[in-house]
């Protein structure tokens, strides 16, 4: 039953797509080149094609770089910035639930949602920096996420390096760059007692792109998140390292990928988890864009017990996205359909009493009263619980 709904649902948001055809937000990189955001995002934080090659460079613009942005120590070695590019983020939010239970209560102020700091640049001439630290998110200080160092063209290959903390899921699809308010689900969750999920995690992250056209992202990372060191300073608790690598390739309009993970977690036994699907994006010109994934999990003992499972715990899922832009980039409305499926067969293979399963569709409808200032209001339908959900709000970055 689950898998005929998640198809039929699917089939749907493919069929609107081709009958309708027939990084963050950072307000400091728009300062630094006196240049609108609209130059690298459509809306923010969503990046335009042009956002991600000048992310991929450093967050450098060759020959447009402001003499005034560094200083002349007289020294040549030394690449200083007068002034660090700085950003912030701030996001609020009223939820309403009728009827809803657990963790989500019914009528709900999240003002503020978010608020950020975010900053970025040049080190050297090939290595440069990103980071933003949470003053606030959802009531709590919550530090660091992303911080990273990117070497440009790695010891002089075509390799960009990232090192430190991301989304094992970037490469993929986006969250901190989506215009909706429900996440994608598929890429944060964990099953049974095991951290490993395609959210943030610790390690690093290569790029590539062939002469023939095809992108490969290679990560490498401990598997565990990004929680605090051990007491013996230890950021993995355990010896594994865990392995990503995406392919994608880009045919006119439509870019298709395929992606692969595998990794294994030790606390008082070991659970061996592999994760692999297709990924789809396909743009009708600059007005419609639908995003596609699909992701299969396995995993032989998630509620870490002394013995592995004869048969591994499957859990599957995906999402599909479809974004319209009246106007493309100069739009001054979006609107935004939303389709999150999981299930897993966790519970009737072991004792846990925390099902996976969750399935939710939505519409946002998004609107810009200014460049960097966009008000929302989204509908969900929880379809598991059948609870709706409707949430309004605004995203401001400055």
């Amino acid at each position: 039953m689950h898998h005929r709904r998640i198809w039929t649902v699917f089939s749907i948001l493919i069929l609107f797509g081709i009958v309708a055809i027939k990084i963050q937000a950072h307000p400091g990189f728009a300062r630094k080149y006196r240049m609108s955001c609209t130059t690298c995002h459509d809306p923010a934080p969503r990046l335009k094609d042009f956002g991600e090659e000048y992310a991929g460079n450093g967050f450098v613009m060759e020959g447009q770089e402001p003499s005034r942005f560094h200083l002349n120590t007289g020294d040549p070695n030394l690449l200083l910035q007068a002034l660090p590019p700085v950003g912030f983020r701030l996001d609020a939010y009223a939820h309403f639930e009728p009827g809803g239970e657990g963790e989500s209560l019914g009528n709900d102020l999240r003002t503020p949602y978010n608020l950020k700091f975010i900053t970025g640049g040049r080190l050297t001439e090939m290595v440069s920096y990103y980071f933003y630290f949470f003053f606030s998110e959802r009531g709590e200080v919550a530090g660091i996420e992303d911080a990273y160092l990117y070497f440009r063209n790695f010891l002089g290959s075509p390799i960009g390096l990232a090192v430190g903390q991301f989304q094992v899921s970037d490469p993929l699809f986006k969250r901190e760059l989506r215009l909706t308010f429900e996440d994608y689900q598929i890429y944060k969750t964990q099953v049974g007692e095991v951290p490993i999920d395609l959210a943030y995690d610790r390690g690093l992250m290569a790029s590539y792109t062939a002469p023939w056209g095809s992108d490969f992202v290679f990560e490498l990372v401990n598997g565990n998140g990004i929680d605090p060191a051990s007491d013996y300073h230890n950021f993995d608790n355990d010896s594994y390292k865990n392995s990503f690598l995406r392919w994608s390739h880009a045919f006119g309009p439509l870019r298709i990928g395929a992606f692969g993970y595998y990794g294994k977690y030790h606390e008082g036994a070991t659970n061996t988890a592999l994760m692999y699907g297709p990924d789809l994006t396909l743009n009708a010109g600059d007005k419609l864009q639908l995003n596609l994934q699909y992701l299969l999990r396995t995993d032989d003992n998630p509620m870490l017990q002394s013995s592995v499972l004869d048969d591994p715990v499957l859990t599957q899922g995906g999402l599909a996205e479809v974004i319209y832009a009246p106007q493309g980039d100069r739009s001054k409305w979006y609107l935004i359909g939303l389709y999150n499926y999981r299930t897993s067969d966790l519970v009737s293979k072991t004792s846990a009493t925390d099902p996976l399963e969750y399935q939710s569709v939505g519409l946002t409808w998004t609107y810009m009263l200014a460049t960097n200032f966009r008000l929302l209001t989204e509908y969900n339908y929880d379809i598991e619980r059948e609870v709706n959900r409707v949430t309004v709000g605004f995203f401001s970055a400055f």
